[in-house]
């Protein structure tokens, strides 16, 4: 479970301030000035850099990899352009239209969910808890068993049954395969490589694993793609995985358990009625404490954290 990888604020905002363009202030500042100084100003509200680190992080991919003088006079364009927009609205007075009222604080009801959700559940996905989890699962213990495997995929029973027919008499397995089977990998003999019984679908895993070294399937496999003849080529305990193979992984699991424990909490902390559709009560509530979770047909997915680690220094 790979996440896309986005310069995070910090890194950022660590480049916007080592740019040219502020490098070369018109004349010396104040310390605090220094520290966020204001880029531009619309009707005389300043925009600082702090707010363009900010909108940085809702730019696409591909525009963070900007060097920081080209990016840094993008954001301010676009942070004047809303502002400006901001003063327009006003003007018309459209947050009063209630349309345009409950859609502001439904945004910022959400804001204020993630950000109580990433107050719990950040300090719970460290670098130190991946490692932790990542010592007490996978280092020093054996991964699964694995086995090493090649196979012929055909149409029909029959195809398989006369490739095993053509095996009993010595044929060469690899040789079929290249001549008979409609796999991708029929070029290479049909050849798979290791995998994990998890790795393929069920009705395959369990006839490779149930063979030992060098015996073939004695009976056409069904699968959805076709009828296989299975050849097992070998055995092992897959050694344990490198941390950095499986630390995104395990990083995402320690998420996701943690917002199921805060949503957990909260929703246990307060009461919960549940309605039918026509403003009824619902048969089924919630059992035991108030607020235990119950499936309503509602949107329960979790809230969007952030919770990418921050990148090397």
């Amino acid at each position: 479970m790979r996440r896309p990888s986005l310069i995070s604020a910090l890194a950022l905002a660590s480049a916007l301030l080592a740019a040219p363009a502020l490098a070369q202030t018109a004349a010396p500042a104040t310390p605090a000035a220094q520290a966020d100084p204001v880029l531009a100003t619309v009707d005389g509200k300043p925009i600082h850099l702090s707010d363009a680190q900010m909108a940085a992080q809702e730019l696409p991919a591909n525009m963070q990899q900007l060097p920081p003088d080209q990016l840094l006079p993008l954001l301010v364009n676009q942070l004047i352009d809303r502002q400006a927009l901001l003063v327009a609205a006003n003007q018309e007075h459209l947050s009063r239209n209630p349309a345009v009222k409950q859609a502001m604080q439904d945004a910022a009801n959400e804001k204020l969910e993630n950000a109580y959700v990433q107050q719990k559940v950040a300090p719970q996905v460290t670098d130190a808890a991946v490692q932790a989890e990542f010592d007490r699962d996978y280092a020093n213990k054996p991964g699964p068993e694995q086995v090493d495997a090649r196979h012929i995929l055909v149409k029909t029973q029959a195809e398989a049954q006369a490739i095993i027919d053509q095996l009993a008499k010595g044929a060469d397995f690899a040789t079929l395969a290249t001549k008979d089977s409609i796999d991708p990998g029929a070029k290479n003999g049909g050849e798979l490589g290791w995998f994990s019984q998890d790795e393929m679908v069920p009705a395959f895993a369990n006839a490779a694993f149930a063979l030992q070294p060098g015996q073939y399937t004695k009976t056409p496999v069904q699968t959805q793609f076709g009828w296989h003849v299975i050849l097992c080529e070998g055995k092992r305990q897959a050694p344990p995985p490198a941390f950095d193979s499986v630390k995104d992984q395990i990083r995402q699991q320690l998420a996701d358990d943690a917002i199921k424990a805060t949503l957990a909490d909260v929703r246990a902390k307060v009461t919960i009625k549940l309605f039918n559709p026509d403003g009824t009560p619902a048969t089924d509530q919630p059992q035991g404490q108030p607020g235990q979770q119950q499936d309503s047909g509602q949107d329960n997915s979790q809230p969007n954290v952030n919770l990418a680690p921050p990148p090397a220094q």
